[in-house]
C-alpha cells in the first residue's frame, strides 16, 4: 500500500483491477476543508489518461511489477519474440503490446520488459540506439550539419528526418523517446 501523500511521477498504482502510472500530481490545501490530492492517471495497458482525486493519507495498493531484461531474438507473422537470457523463456509480444518501440528493435538487441501478474505491461529499449540508413536521397558536398533535413529509412522500416550530408549505410544514433537523430557512430 502507498499513501496519496508519497505520490511522485511515474509510481505505478492498482486501481480497479488495472495498473495506472502517477503523471502529474498536486497537493491541495484549501482554506475550508480537508487537503486532497489531484492527480493524472495514465493506465498502463490501454494508454487511457484520466483525472482522479485522492484524500490525503488515503492508502491505494501499489502495483508491483518486474522488470526483466531479455533480447529479442526473432520475428515471427507479426509476433516479436523476446527471450530471458537467464531462464530461455521466451515471450511473444504483438504489434499492439510493443507500440512505437517497433520503428528501433532489431534483432538481438536487449531491451527490459515490465510484467504485472506475469502479463506484460510495456517493452522499455534504450535512450538511444544505433541503426543503419539503407534509404535516403544522396548527400551532397557542401551540405552541412546546420543546413536543413531530409528523410531517411532505416534498418528497422522507420522514417527518421537526419542532415543532408547523411548517405545510405551510415550507421546513426537515433532517440527511442522521441525518434530524433542524435548523430553519426563510427
Amino acid at each position: 500500500m502507498i499513501s496519496s501523500n508519497d505520490f511522485r511521477s511515474g509510481v505505478t498504482i492498482e486501481l480497479d483491477g488495472s495498473v495506472w502510472r502517477v503523471i502529474e500530481f498536486l497537493h491541495v490545501k484549501p482554506g475550508k476543508g480537508s487537503a486532497f490530492v489531484r492527480t493524472k492517471l495514465k493506465n498502463a495497458q490501454t494508454g487511457n489518461v484520466v483525472e482522479k482525486t485522492f484524500r490525503a493519507g488515503e492508502s491505494v495498493p501499489q502495483a508491483n511489477l518486474e522488470k526483466r531484461t531479455m533480447q529479442h531474438t526473432y520475428k515471427d507473422s507479426g509476433q516479436y519474440v523476446f527471450m530471458d537470457m537467464e531462464t530461455f523463456e521466451e515471450v511473444q509480444l504483438s504489434l499492439k503490446q510493443m507500440g512505437t518501440t517497433v520503428n528501433y528493435v532489431k534483432e538481438e538487441m536487449e531491451a527490459d520488459i515490465l510484467f504485472w501478474n506475469e502479463k506484460v505491461l510495456e517493452v522499455q529499449l534504450p535512450t538511444s540506439v544505433v541503426l543503419e540508413v539503407t534509404e535516403t536521397d544522396p548527400g551532397m558536398k557542401g551540405d552541412t550539419a546546420t543546413g536543413g533535413t531530409k528523410p531517411a529509412i532505416v534498418e528497422t522500416g522507420a522514417q527518421i528526418m537526419v542532415p543532408l550530408f547523411i548517405s545510405i549505410g551510415e550507421k546513426i544514433k537515433v532517440d527511442t523517446r522521441d525518434g530524433s537523430y542524435l548523430g553519426r557512430e563510427t
